[in-house]
């Protein structure tokens, strides 16, 4: 897959492309209705004999256009929504940087500029695709503005539960831990991925070493609590318990936030070392202990509900 990053209002240096089926959209987390888009404008460039394409554009226009009380965490990262595109199949992944200026684009500039440019003959967008200033382009007009230059075709919403399955459903889920509803919507596990640094190192002389890791800040994490994870490192999966908190135990007027996981048969050193998280279900919510002895108790409860979890589900 080739990827394709616009500054707009660059030109792209007059490169010419073959005629593409677009998929439009920003697809954060790359979620079943997404694919559904996705999987569309694949299976008709195939049909055709044409590329294939994704036009997104990063950041998230909350980061641009809000303010820090109004930024969307996101469920993927930039590379990550790369990766998951690319296994789609898909020809060319084009993102415009998203600005101030971008968003003020009249639609039928969006269309001039972004679309008909890039030699775009099929268009593929969700139900309630928008685009252009204040979003008054929409699915239903793709059509006028592209004037004869492309076809559209508008896929409908997917559902779960009777719900519209969306990157916001998502999130809602992931606030209130319910972990274990992810995969229906993604059709994968909520995953994260970050670096591991160096902690208090605590865990290990309690027998229960961590591996403390740093993600990224503009990707949401589940709510305070312990959580039968997987951790991907050095390209192989390990089962373990992440615990999300503050550590009242040891710090009871700690504010600060951490992510910590004890892997499960694994003595490495991985200082530095980028991992991904993956989070199966939530066991319990973080609280305070009496003392070292209770907290031992209760980590070697959790991972014994991870173990059990792990055995009967993977």
């Amino acid at each position: 897959m080739e990827v394709v990053r616009i500054n707009y209002p660059e030109n792209l240096n007059n490169k010419e492309f073959p005629p593409i089926v677009m998929a439009l959209g920003f697809f954060d987390g790359v979620h079943l209705g997404h694919q559904k888009v996705i999987g569309e404008a694949k299976a008709l460039a195939d049909q055709k004999g044409w590329k294939s394409g994704v036009l997104t554009f990063d950041p998230h226009p909350s980061v641009v256009l809000g303010n820090d009380s109004r930024r969307i965490d996101l469920i993927t990262s930039y590379e990550a929504k790369v990766a998951e595109i690319e296994k789609l199949g898909m020809d060319y992944l084009f993102i415009i940087h998203f600005t101030k200026d971008f968003a003020n684009l009249l639609p039928e500039d969006f269309v001039d500029q972004f679309l008909i440019r890039l030699n775009v003959v099929h268009v593929v967008a969700g139900f309630d695709y928008t685009y252009g200033k204040l979003a008054k382009g929409t699915a239903e007009t793709l059509k006028q503005h592209g004037q004869d230059h492309f076809e559209t075709t508008i896929i409908n919403k997917e559902t779960y539960h009777g719900e519209k399955v969306s990157s916001t459903l998502i999130r809602s889920y992931i606030l209130k831990g319910d972990m274990e509803y992810i995969p229906s919507l993604l059709g994968r596990y909520y995953s994260i991925q970050g670096t591991v640094i160096h902690g208090d190192k605590r865990g290990r002389t309690i027998g229960f070493p961590t591996a403390n890791i740093d993600s990224d800040n503009f990707l949401l994490l589940p709510p305070q609590g312990v959580y039968a994870v997987r951790i991907k490192v050095d390209g192989s999966w390990h089962d373990g318990v992440c615990n999300v908190g503050t550590k009242p135990t040891f710090h009871p007027d700690e504010t600060a936030q951490s992510v910590e996981v004890h892997i499960f048969q694994f003595d490495q050193v991985i200082y530095g070392e980028k991992v991904e998280l993956e989070w199966h279900i939530r066991i319990r919510s973080e609280k305070k202990f009496n003392g070292i002895e209770e907290l031992v108790h209760q980590i070697e409860k959790d991972k014994q509900t991870a173990i059990e979890y792990f055995r009967k589900n993977l």
